[in-house]
Formats: C-alpha cells, sequence, structure tokens
C-alpha cells in the first residue's frame, strides 16, 4: 500500500512538472515574436543585416535611434491618437446600437427573431471588398473622403452585427426572472434593463469592447482607401506608409512601432482577460 502510494505521487509530481514544462515552451513560443521585435528595435543596422548574428541577441550595442527616428520623422503620435479616438467612438456606437438590438432579439419572443440574428451575423462575413464600392459611395456623398470621420462611419458596419450576435447568446443566458422582479419593483423595461441586465451582462460587454477596438485598430483596406491625408491616417495604415518607402524599410522603427502598440494592448487585455473569456464563451454556448 505505502509503494502503490509512493508510486502515485511520482507519477503526480512527474505529471504536473511535464504540464509546467509545456506550458513554459507554449509561453516562449507564442511570446518569441514580440521578443524577437523588442530586440530588433534597439538593434543597430550592422547588427540587424548580417545573417551570421543571432536574431535574438545583441551582437553590437543597442541603440535607441530607431525609436527616437519613429517619433522625431514620422506622424506616429498623429497615428496613434487617431487611432485611439476612432477605436473610442466605434466601441461606444456598437455598444448604443449592438445592446438594445441584441436584447430585443434575445428577449422578445417573435418567430423571426432567430432568423434575423442569423442574418446580422451573415452581414459579418461578407467581405470588405465586396462592400467597397457601395461604402466609398456613402462617404463620398457625405463628404468624408480623406478624414479619420468615415471610419467611424463604416467600422461599425463590421463590429456590429458579431456584437450583436455575441451578445445574444450572452443575453439569454440570464435568467427573465431578474428584470421582471425589477419591473415589478417599479422600474420600466429600459430601468429594468439597464439597471439589472447591463450589470450582468458586463462580461460580454468587455468582450465585444475588446473585439470592436482590436478589429478597428487592426482593420487596413478601408483605412487605406478612404485616407490618404498623413495628418488622418490611423496606426494600420500611417506606420506602413510611412516606414516602407520603395524598396527602402525602416526595419527597426517598424517593429518599434509594433511594440509600443502592442503592450498598452496587452496590458489592458490582461486586465479583463478573465472576463473577456467568460463573455466569449458564454455567448457561443448559450447562442
Amino acid at each position: 500500500m505505502v509503494t502503490t502510494a509512493a508510486g502515485y505521487r511520482r507519477r503526480y509530481v512527474a505529471s504536473r512538472v511535464g504540464v509546467y514544462l509545456l506550458a513554459i515552451l507554449a509561453a516562449l513560443l507564442c511570446a518569441a515574436p514580440f521578443l524577437w521585435s523588442l530586440i530588433t528595435a534597439f538593434k543597430q543596422n550592422r547588427d540587424l543585416y548580417n545573417p551570421q548574428n543571432n536574431p535574438f541577441l545583441f551582437n553590437r550595442p543597442a541603440t535607441p535611434d530607431h525609436i527616437t527616428y519613429l517619433f522625431q520623422h514620422t506622424a506616429f503620435g498623429t497615428f496613434a491618437w487617431n487611432t485611439l479616438w476612432v477605436g473610442v467612438l466605434v466601441v461606444g456606437i456598437t455598444l448604443v446600437l449592438g445592446l438594445p438590438a441584441a436584447y430585443a432579439l434575445a428577449r422578445l419572443d417573435r418567430p423571426w427573431a432567430g432568423w434575423f440574428g442569423i442574418g446580422i451575423f451573415l452581414v459579418y462575413l461578407v467581405p470588405p471588398s465586396l462592400l467597397f464600392l457601395s461604402l466609398s459611395r456613402i462617404v463620398v456623398a457625405w463628404g468624408l473622403q480623406d478624414s479619420t470621420w468615415s471610419l467611424v462611419l463604416v467600422y461599425p458596419t463590421i463590429t456590429i452585427p458579431v456584437s450583436v450576435w455575441l451578445l445574444i447568446g450572452f443575453l439569454k443566458g440570464i435568467p427573465k426572472d431578474i428584470e421582471e422582479q425589477a419591473m415589478v419593483d417599479g422600474y420600466s423595461r429600459v430601468g429594468a434593463f439597464i439597471r439589472a441586465v447591463v450589470p450582468l451582462a458586463f462580461p460580454g460587454i468587455v468582450a465585444v469592447v475588446v473585439f470592436a477596438f482590436t478589429l478597428t485598430a487592426s482593420e487596413y483596406i478601408y483605412a487605406l482607401s478612404f485616407v490618404s491625408p498623413t495628418s488622418q491616417k490611423v496606426i494600420s495604415t500611417g506606420v506602413p506608409t510611412e516606414l516602407v518607402r520603395g524598396d527602402v524599410f525602416f526595419w527597426q522603427s517598424l517593429q518599434a512601432a509594433t511594440v509600443l502598440v502592442a503592450v498598452p494592448i496587452a496590458l489592458v487585455f490582461n486586465l479583463f482577460l478573465d472576463r473577456f473569456i467568460a463573455g466569449f464563451t458564454q455567448g457561443a454556448v448559450k447562442g
């Protein structure tokens, strides 16, 4: 019996060690591109362009010149600011329109609600290249060409459909009794929705916020097509057009821009990671 218990403990310890080693290996593999970008951003040209050098080591002394170039010789700060305020506005529009739509489809018992929800999600699957011509006519008709406001107008057509679909699944997991009790206490349906349902739907809302902002910050086709002035560009188009000039690539500055954008997003994402996962998993299961 003692031998069996000792063998069980050894197998348990070995399995746990194996799991942790695999987790560390997976983390290193996932972090390798970011580490490479971080190191590359501080490398000298002679260090970077020598194929005999180790890409993960500083074979020559590190230099901050490429980060300095990014801020002093490009409009990177303007790109970051444009990306931030466009993303915030798109997220706000997505929530203002997506939450009520999702609530109506999840709560109001109508025979067409399910098919209507599927139709909304299918809109998201339409490739942006197919909508480009029609959306460009709308942008021109509103006089928003070469302005970041064109992106504020266009991006919700991408973020709202999938956000509604996600929130429908999440709201279906919230018992109806909660808002019915709030209405018994004297709240209207809108009041019950705001005071009782929205706080419980916070994980789903976080998932929508992260999804909408990430999609807005990384979108390229519309940003390249509708905005051409440097002062109006966002990061997804401004950085490559400023740092890729013909056959000349400012490689270290490109990697520096990648790191400077990724770090704040990663920090915010990790702060809400649990709620983000809960929002996506519950929305997927209940939908």
